[in-house]
This record gives C-alpha cells, structure tokens and sequence, in this order.
C-alpha cells in the first residue's frame, strides 16, 4: 500500500507544483486548438466618418525651372508678339518658373461614400520673357491654370473622375497689349467625363473600401 502511495505522489507532484491538473490528451489537444484560433491584438478601431484619422489628404507638389529659350507658353500672348515692339513688348507671358501640385481629399471615413474623393490641381506660372528677343530670370506672377473635380473608386484600381477645368486667371493689372490672346489659355473652359486605371503600384489608397 505504502508502494503504490508513493508512486501515486510521484506521479502528481509536478502538477501540483506548477499549479496544474493533469488533462487527458483529447482535451489537451481541444484546448491547444481553441488557443491557437484565439484573434490576437486590439480589434481595429472603426473610423471616423469625417476626415478619417489617416490618408484621407494626400498629392504633391512640383517646382520646375525653364532655361532660357525653353520658356512654357501658356498661349496668353502670341508667340511672334515682340516682333513689333521687341524687348519692349508688354505681352512678356511666356514662364520660367512653375509650381504645381494636386491634392486629392477623402472626406468620408465609412460606408460607400468612403469611395468619394474630391481634388484640385493648380498649376502656376511665373517670369517676363518675350521669344527672340527678352530673357530674364523674373519670378513676375502670369497667372495660374486651375483644375478641380470629383472622383468615385469603381474598385479592380478604376476611378469615374468628373474634372472641371476653369479659364486662365492672371495675376496682375498691368496690359498686356495688342499680343494678348485672352485668358482661354491651354484647354479653354471645359468639363470631362473619364476613367482613370491605376497600374504597377503594389496598392492604392482606396484598397479595401466597402
């Protein structure tokens, strides 16, 4: 008796010394499997509906620089417009320098309207330079090309983007006399209807909208 009393004792001394009882190996096995199922980490936090916490404002911006007989033309003054006056000439809109940008705006952080996104791309010009005849380094402001609209993620990376694109705004007062062609400048007043196709990134932000 007192055998089989210490074989016993020797047997369940480690489970009583680490606090455990013995299981029998189904239930083990039951056990290991519910703890491996077990979600780990925080659950995602739901986002807000306005102005989502992250990547509901993004785009760029650009600086680009002319040299001298490579000015961009933004088609406000005729191209021969110094021949009558030369380097006198008040039409000097022919740009050295360009800042541009796009910024692109998800205002809605849930639901469909997540897809939603609305964005801007202005794009302005600076410099006083006449073809052939005046070439200066001058940041003078010309004006600015302005375009703005709306988008909807179609998903598989398409977007139905509808795109209103405005007149030339120039900036000044001063005349730019008989070369001015008037504020049409590139593309005129217009709205476009179109669909745009995101390729070769691994992702884009709209991934995963529902």
């Amino acid at each position: 008796m007192n055998r089989v009393f210490v074989l016993l004792l020797l047997l369940f001394l480690p489970c009583a010394l680490l606090g455990e009882e013995p299981v029998a190996p189904e239930i083990r096995e039951t056990l290991v499997m519910a703890e491996a199922a077990k979600p780990y980490g925080k659950p995602k936090p739901q986002e807000r509906w306005f102005f989502p916490s992250k990547n509901w404002v993004y785009g760029y911006t650009e600086f680009d620089i002319a040299p001298p007989h490579n000015e961009a033309d933004p088609n406000l003054c005729a191209a021969n417009s110094g021949n009558q006056s030369g380097q006198n000439s008040p039409c000097t809109a022919f740009a050295r320098y360009i800042i541009a940008g796009q910024v692109e705006i998800r205002p809605f952080g849930e639901t469909f309207l997540r897809r939603i996104k609305l964005f801007a791309m202005p794009t302005c010009l600076y410099g006083k330079n006449v073809p052939q005849h005046l070439y200066t380094w001058s940041m003078e402001p010309i004006g600015c090309e302005r375009q703005w609209g709306a988008s909807v993620y179609l998903g598989k990376r398409f977007d139905l983007r509808v795109t209103q694109h405005f007149q030339f705004q120039t900036m000044g007062t001063h005349d730019l006399g008989a070369g001015y062609l008037g504020p049409n400048g590139p593309w005129g007043r217009s709205t476009m209807i179109g669909v745009r196709r995101y390729f070769g990134y691994p992702s884009v932000h709209d991934e995963g909208v529902h």
